[in-house]
């Protein structure tokens, strides 16, 4: 048997274990989209959010509620509509005659994965709601404030096709958001295999989990310490530069998108097996971090974030 090569050695193989396990339950949900899953789990290991942007009936509701199943999750799912109010999402204090107080009900923001359905729909008071509880991991109500739980991960949808009626989120929203993916049509062969097999539901209520919240929170607290080297970190700040350098582009990526960057390369170099972020890490998962933070001056030339992201790592040599 041939030695491993160098850098593809196994850091922790319970690790890759679980996530191969989760990898598996998602895909007798969500079909013949391997990469989407695994970028999905990327982003929940790297204390992210993530946002899913496709047409209605590809799977964007399905995939989050499998999602909470294979990860041992209570999950929740909020219709974002244009009368929703942040009462709706946080929780509202309700007057108890027995004891003379207020008491707090809490919302469906407290669950561990929250589902924000179509998020585009909702008026900006009640996008904000949410978004304190992305990036505070806590809601404030009546001046109390109160930890959500761990942990905690929403995944926001919308469909980009149907703007009549929406309120688009704000760039500093859309920040928020560690990762966009888009799921696309399935193959004619796995659309087959929709058609003749089970309704997803019905899987959906046989899914077991692969992992508990308690093996997901020691994962999560694995990813800072993948080892990313100098010259690795190099490839990462030449990437930012060139977006913040380049015409192509109407502002560069922040640092707090240097940062998501970094987090969900080592998060895909841990579901890897990779001793340490390699630079095929940072490529596999650029398209998903920088598409929706990248404006591009003429949109002609990119038509998706895939595009944005080759474009950017064919502009990059690797140091």
């Amino acid at each position: 048997m041939n030695p491993p090569l160098p850098g593809t050695e196994l850091r922790d193989t319970s690790t890759a274990a679980l996530v191969e396990g989760a990898v598996a339950g998602l895909g007798e949900i969500i079909l013949g989209k391997e990469t989407q899953l695994r970028l999905c789990l990327a982003c929940l290991l790297a204390r992210g959010h993530l946002l899913i942007e496709d047409i209605p009936g590809v799977g964007k509701t399905t995939l989050a509620h499998a999602l909470a199943r294979t990860l041992g999750l209570s999950y929740q799912r909020i219709q974002f509509t244009s009368d929703l109010l942040p009462a709706d999402i946080v929780g509202v204090s309700v007057w108890e005659p027995e004891t003379g107080q207020f008491r707090f009900h809490r919302g469906p923001v407290f669950a561990q994965l929250v589902l924000a359905d179509e998020v585009n729909r909702a008026t900006p008071k009640a996008q904000s709601a949410l978004l304190e509880a992305m990036e505070e991991h806590q809601v404030t109500a009546d001046g109390q404030t109160y930890p959500l739980s761990e942990p905690f991960f929403v995944i926001a949808t919308q469909n980009p096709l149907y703007q009549v009626g929406t309120f688009p989120l704000p760039e500093s929203q859309l920040d928020r958001f560690l990762m966009r993916v888009e799921l696309g049509y399935p193959e004619a062969a796995l659309e087959r295999q929709l058609l003749l097999g089970r309704d997803r539901r019905d899987l959906l209520t046989s899914l077991e989990p692969a992992l508990s919240a308690q093996q997901l929170l020691r994962l999560q607290g694995e990813v800072p310490r993948v080892h990313a080297s100098e010259a690795l970190l190099d490839y990462v700040q030449a990437i930012a530069r060139y977006t913040r350098q380049s015409a192509d582009f109407e502002a560069g990526l922040s640092p707090r998108a240097v940062i998501a960057l970094l987090r969900a390369a080592q998060a895909w170099a841990l579901m890897r097996g990779h001793p340490g972020v390699l630079p095929e890490d940072v490529q596999a998962v650029l398209p998903s971090v920088a598409g929706h933070r990248l404006a591009p001056r003429d949109e002609s030339r990119f038509r998706s974030a895939t595009a944005v992201g080759r474009h950017v790592l064919e502009s990059v040599p690797v140091p």
